[in-house]
């Protein structure tokens, strides 16, 4: 924009006037600024609830379509500190004896000591120095040794050392070695006992290992003793699970459904598997409580005090308060932006109407019965009593997180222990509808994104059509004020004019005169 310089022979504040004069169009470019950005704030506030949305449809309220998020298992045992067990889906109820015979040990030698003379062998020691003059091999069979004379087909783990050759670079060796198949061993050399220490990478027969004789194994106390009590063999876990034998090469069996972690040798432990109805109760709590925190979101933004009772600040007016005051404004818009929002009460509207409907249930003896959410103590609170933005929230009686109610019998707990199946399958149903409820409000359309409820489509186009509109009234602005400053500087230059010849008359009278 060029450089005005007005109002310098007629005296006048031109900037100001010029400014009036344009006042209309400037109010039409901060409107459209201002619209665009109130446009920009609601489709945040859409994304934000939207997300809620769309995470209850998927998690929780997915799940619940179906049985397994019912169908709880728990296995208590009688002597915990000797197995654990987790229960999975599809455990059978029961009531079974465990016997933990063994458990899983990783294979371990303790070496004996090596010494150079009296001394304790240093990682510096040579193998010369431990009588290897001419080096020779270390050598190790690993996995399960064969039983009653079979042939052994172990693999054999082995390095060769030199005389030269230090207890650190044979230990390196020893940790870098491999079988054919890649099948290694842990080592260690504690300098301060003087000993290696061997053992399996992990526990169980297979995993075990065994010693080749040699010199080189007997100069390093590679070797076990003649009571063999430096030395354990890697074993399997053995379990017997109602007279049945089980072997694992760790400690953890899976057997039908059940995952048993053996923690100590005992036996005539119980193991007893039954419904979970806890379980049930605390996942139909968690779905509802989800739905409450939907349901109170939508009243809260449905409620709010409407934003178009607050202008948009222009840049002039934040110039003239403090970043409190503006954020205050600017934050009541933002809370009131879906106030009375037809689409947020027509979603609010729909999942409640759902929500208070009936369901034809089979029960366990064929007949059928019509039962809602009100068959198990669930249901809204008192209008009167109740905050408005509350009023759609469901209680389930007897919940003792909930005063409101908690004094109440529970029905649901009753339900769930007398016919569990009565109550998995009006909730699957309820699930259900609403799942399908929320799919059908979330389909795409020309205006919507697929699961999306609100039209985020229409306001990106909007948001598109604001940049023009703000595009057109800078012109129109800019347009209007070239034009008055142009008029005005015709002014400025006429006044020039009628001056400068003011000036040259009195200079001529005043020359006479004289």
């Amino acid at each position: 924009m060029p450089i005005r310089i007005t109002g310098m022979n007629s005296g006048l504040d031109t900037e100001s006037i010029i400014t009036a004069l344009t006042s209309s169009k400037k109010t039409k470019l901060d409107t459209a600024n201002g619209d665009q950005k109130k446009l920009t704030w609601r489709q945040e506030k859409w994304k934000d609830l939207n997300k809620k949305v769309v995470s209850f449809y998927n998690g929780m309220l997915s799940s619940m379509r179906f049985s397994t998020a019912y169908s709880k298992k728990t296995t208590s045992v009688s002597n915990s500190n000797a197995a654990t067990v987790i229960t999975g889906d599809n455990a059978m109820d029961s009531t079974q004896n465990l016997n933990i015979k063994s458990l899983a040990k990783s294979g371990y030698l303790t070496g004996q000591e090596v010494k150079v003379g009296d001394e304790k062998a240093g990682n510096s020691t040579k193998m010369e120095q431990l009588g290897l003059s001419s080096g020779g091999t270390l050598a190790f069979k690993i996995g399960k040794a064969p039983e009653n004379g079979a042939e052994d087909n172990r693999e054999t783990l082995s390095v060769d050392v030199t005389a030269g050759d230090s207890i650190e670079s044979v230990l390196n060796k020893l940790r870098a070695a491999t079988t054919e198949s890649g099948a290694s061993l842990n080592f260690n050399y504690d300098e301060k006992n003087g000993r290696f220490f061997v053992s399996s990478k992990e526990t169980g027969a297979e995993a075990s290992f065994d010693l080749v004789e040699s010199d080189a194994m007997t100069a390093l106390g590679l070797t076990k003793k003649a009571d063999g009590s430096n030395y354990i063999a890697g074993e399997d876990a053995v379990i017997e699970l109602n007279g049945e034998k089980f072997t694992s090469k760790s400690n953890t069996f899976e057997i039908n459904g059940l995952t048993i972690t053996a923690n100590e040798v005992a036996d005539n432990i119980t193991l007893t598997t039954k419904q979970d109805t806890s379980g049930i109760y605390d996942n139909i709590k968690k779905m509802l409580k989800e739905y409450n925190d939907l349901m109170k979101e939508f009243a809260t933004l449905y409620n709010a005090d409407p934003a178009k009772k607050y202008k948009m600040l222009t840049d002039d007016e934040k110039d003239a308060m403090s970043d409190s005051e503006v954020e205050d404004w600017e934050k009541k818009i933002k809370d009131g932006l879906l106030a009375k929002d037809d689409t947020v009460g027509n979603v609010r509207t729909a999942l409640r109407d759902l929500m208070s409907s009936s369901f034809e249930i089979t029960l366990k003896d064929g007949s059928t019965q019509s039962l809602s959410l009100a068959s198990f103590g669930i249901a809204t609170g008192s209008y009167f009593s109740t905050e408005e933005n509350e009023r759609d929230m469901l209680h389930i009686d007897g919940d003792p997180d909930d005063s409101a109610v908690s004094g109440n019998t529970d029905l649901l707990k009753a339900a769930i222990s007398t016919d569990p199946d009565k109550v998995m399958n009006f909730f699957t149903e309820l699930s259900k509808g609403l799942y399908s409820k929320l799919s059908d409000l979330m389909k795409g359309t020309e205006y919507s994104s697929s699961f999306t409820i609100y039209e985020d489509k229409l306001m990106a186009s909007q948001y598109s059509a604001y940049n023009t509109k703000i595009s057109d009234a800078q012109k129109a602005l800019e347009a209007a004020q070239d034009k008055y400053y142009k008029q005005f500087s015709k002014m400025e230059t006429a006044l020039a004019k009628v001056n400068s010849s003011s000036g040259s008359l009195s200079s001529f009278f005043g020359g006479g005169g004289g």
